[in-house]
């Protein structure tokens, strides 16, 4: 008796079709993500002053707010895409929100809502800074002119300084922040057992304001090893190299929230297996592979 060869496979569409999936479907499976905006990103595109979306910006008057100083939102001025993450950054000491400006339009046509504010005053400190991040996120969530255009879901922390403090302070508070990001920061407070938010600390290799011995490499090191976190210490680099436009800090802090804010694994690549020392990076270590 004859043996038989097993019939061939049905072509793609006839097995999309037995399965109850039409043809096309399987790039909708794929595309599993639905906070997943703008194009795959490359180095070249995250390294680059400006990403795919067109912005626009509008001020806030500290005079029509509440428990921060206003500012400025940075935001991708089409909707096509639905909604968008947003991130508040707080200056530093004595600084203004135009010590931080640069990060607006950069992050913003990344496709982020960002809100880069002035304090209350100049002089305060990082736990009222990190109260102020919190008022801003709430001001831009809720009452803002471009509320609509922001997942009050998905929400993160930056700042410089103080301000980088202040973002340590509100990611404690505020437990459902998906991303903090200090920058240089500076805190009396070197422990933060307490966070779980996913956290990036980034310091400079010469800071005398708040060297990393004493300030970002204790934030970083107390920070639950259960946690998705990394530490980014910049080469040949001082306290106030964030206040310029910076493309290492761009890059890593991209990633970091599109990440973590976006759940958009397709930025793991940038952060893990973790970069390694360059003309521009002094030292990073990282938790990898990332959970969240």
């Amino acid at each position: 008796m004859r043996s038989r060869s097993p019939p061939p496979p049905p072509p793609p569409t006839a097995g999309l079709l037995l399965s109850g999936l039409a043809p096309g479907a399987q790039a909708a499976v794929a595309a599993a993500n639905p906070y997943e905006r703008g194009p795959a990103p490359t180095n070249a595109s995250i390294e680059a002053s400006r990403g795919p979306y067109a912005t626009s910006q509008t001020s806030v008057s500290s005079l029509v707010v509440s428990g921060f100083g206003g500012g400025t939102i940075y935001y991708p001025t089409s909707t096509a895409d639905g909604t968008f993450g947003a991130v508040v950054i707080s200056p530093g000491f004595t600084a203004y929100q135009s010590s931080i400006a640069w990060l607006g339009p950069r992050l913003a046509s990344q496709g982020f809502v960002v809100f880069t504010i002035d304090t209350n005053t100049t002089l305060d400190q990082p736990d009222s800074r990190g109260r102020q991040l919190l008022s801003a996120l709430d001001y831009l969530t809720q009452r803002s002119s471009v509320r609509n255009r922001v997942d009050a879901t998905r929400l993160g922390v930056m700042g410089h300084s103080m301000g980088g403090g202040g973002s340590l302070e509100a990611a404690k508070t505020r437990t459902s922040l998906k991303a903090a990001i200090p920058l240089t920061g500076w805190n009396t407070d070197k422990t933060w057992p307490e966070l779980r938010t996913p956290t990036l600390v980034v310091g400079a290799d010469g800071d005398t304001v708040a060297p990393v011995a004493t300030h970002s490499k204790p934030f970083y090191e107390s920070l639950p090893g259960s946690l998705d976190k990394a530490y980014l210490e910049l080469r040949g680099a001082s306290h106030f190299t964030p206040n310029t436009s910076n493309t290492t800090i761009a890059k890593y802090s991209i990633s970091w929230l599109k990440r973590f804010i976006d759940s958009d694994t397709r930025y793991e690549q940038f952060l893990c297996p973790v970069p390694r020392p360059s003309l521009t990076i002094a030292e990073y270590r990282g938790t990898c592979p990332h959970t969240s």
